[in-house]
C-alpha cells in the first residue's frame, strides 16, 4: 500500500502548506465525515441507498444535517464523471494517478464548491481537514492546492473548460451532464423510438441530475401502509405499492425496520408489478432471480405472494 503522504501524491517534499493555522488545526464535521465515508464505502462495492442510513445512524445524524450528509454523498456520486474532469484538469493527473481515498475527497470538496451554497473557503477549509483527519498531511496540502484551483471557476466554467475540444455531440453531452457515453446513447434512442426529436435529450439528461423525492415501497399483504402513513409518507400515484416521504428518517418507521417495507425507487417497483402482470404458461409456484442486488425487487414479489396466498 502507497503511503498516504507519499509525494507523488501531495505535495513536494519540503513544501510548505499554504494553509493558515486555523485550517490546519480544524476537524471534519461529522456530516462531511458521513459522506466521505459514504463514498469510500460505495467505491469498495457497497450500494449507496443501503450504506447511507447506517453512517447517519452512526454518525447521530438527524435533521438538517442528516439532510447535509445526503445531499453531499448523493450529490457528489451523481456528478462523479463531471468531477473527475475537473480534477484531472486541476491537478494536472489522470484521476486513476490519485490515491482512491484522496480521490474521493477530491470528488467531495469538488460538489461542494461546484453544486451547493458553501461559501468557497469552507468547502476547502472543511475538506482539508478532512483529508488531514483521515489520510494525512501530505493529502491534506494536495487536497488544499487541488481545490483552490478548482474554486477559480463556477460549474458553467468548469463545464465549459473539460468539454473544450470535444466534438462528438454525445461525447459532449455526456462530459456536460456526468452520464456514461453508453447512457446518452440509449436516451438518444429511446426519444428517437417514442417519436421524441434529440433537442429533448439535454434536458432529460439534466433532469435525471435532480435529486427525486424519496420513494418507499409497502410490501403488498404485510400492512406496512398504515405506519407509512404515520410517519408523513404519502401514496405516489405512479405505482400502487410506492409512498413518498418527504422528509424524515426511513429507518424510524417501524415497517421498515421490520421488513415490511423498504426503500425503493418508483420505477423499480413498476418494473417488479409488469414482472407479476406478464402471462406465464404452467405453474406459477417457483422464482429464480438470477440479477438479485440488494434484493428490493425480490422482497417486493415475496410480499406479492403472501398477498396472493402464497
Amino acid at each position: 500500500m502507497a503511503d498516504r503522504s507519499s509525494p507523488r501524491r501531495g505535495p513536494r517534499a519540503g513544501q510548505r502548506s499554504r494553509q493558515r493555522p486555523a485550517e490546519r488545526a480544524r476537524r471534519v464535521d461529522p456530516a462531511r465525515e458521513a459522506a466521505y465515508l459514504l463514498l469510500r464505502a460505495v467505491h469498495a462495492g457497497a450500494y449507496a441507498n443501503l450504506e447511507l442510513p447506517r453512517r447517519l445512524r452512526q454518525a447521530r445524524l438527524t435533521g438538517r444535517d442528516a439532510g447535509f450528509a445526503t445531499e453531499l454523498g448523493y450529490g457528489t456520486l451523481r456528478l462523479q464523471g463531471l468531477y473527475d474532469r475537473v480534477v484531472a484538469q486541476a491537478a494536472g493527473r489522470a484521476p486513476d494517478q490519485i490515491d482512491p481515498p484522496v480521490l474521493d475527497a477530491l470528488r467531495l470538496g469538488c460538489h461542494q464548491l461546484l453544486a451547493t451554497r458553501v461559501p468557497p473557503h469552507a468547502a476547502v477549509s472543511a475538506t482539508v481537514a478532512l483529508a488531514r483527519q483521515h489520510l494525512g498531511s501530505g493529502a491534506a496540502g494536495f487536497t488544499n492546492a487541488v481545490l483552490r484551483r478548482v474554486a477559480e471557476h463556477d460549474l458553467t466554467g468548469w463545464r465549459d473548460r473539460v468539454t473544450e475540444g470535444i466534438t462528438d455531440p454525445v461525447e459532449r453531452l455526456a462530459a456536460t451532464h456526468s452520464h456514461p457515453p453508453w447512457v446518452v446513447r440509449a436516451l438518444r434512442a429511446a426519444l428517437v423510438d417514442h417519436g421524441e426529436g434529440e433537442d429533448a435529450l439535454p434536458d432529460l439528461l439534466a433532469a435525471h441530475n435532480e435529486p427525486g423525492t424519496l420513494t418507499l415501497t409497502a410490501r403488498p399483504g404485510l400492512g406496512a401502509e398504515a405506519d407509512l402513513a404515520d410517519a408523513g409518507a404519502q401514496p405516489d400515484p405512479t405505482c400502487p405499492t410506492a409512498w413518498r416521504l418527504p422528509a424524515g428518517d426511513p429507518a424510524q418507521i417501524p415497517a421498515v425496520r421490520d421488513g415490511r417495507a423498504a426503500v425503493q425507487d418508483a420505477g423499480s417497483q413498476l418494473l417488479t408489478l409488469a414482472l407479476l402482470a406478464a402471462p406465464v404458461e404452467g405453474r406459477d409456484e417457483e422464482w429464480l432471480d438470477l440479477c438479485a442486488g440488494p434484493g428490493g425487487k425480490a422482497g417486493l414479489l415475496a410480499g406479492a405472494a403472501i398477498a396472493a396466498g402464497a
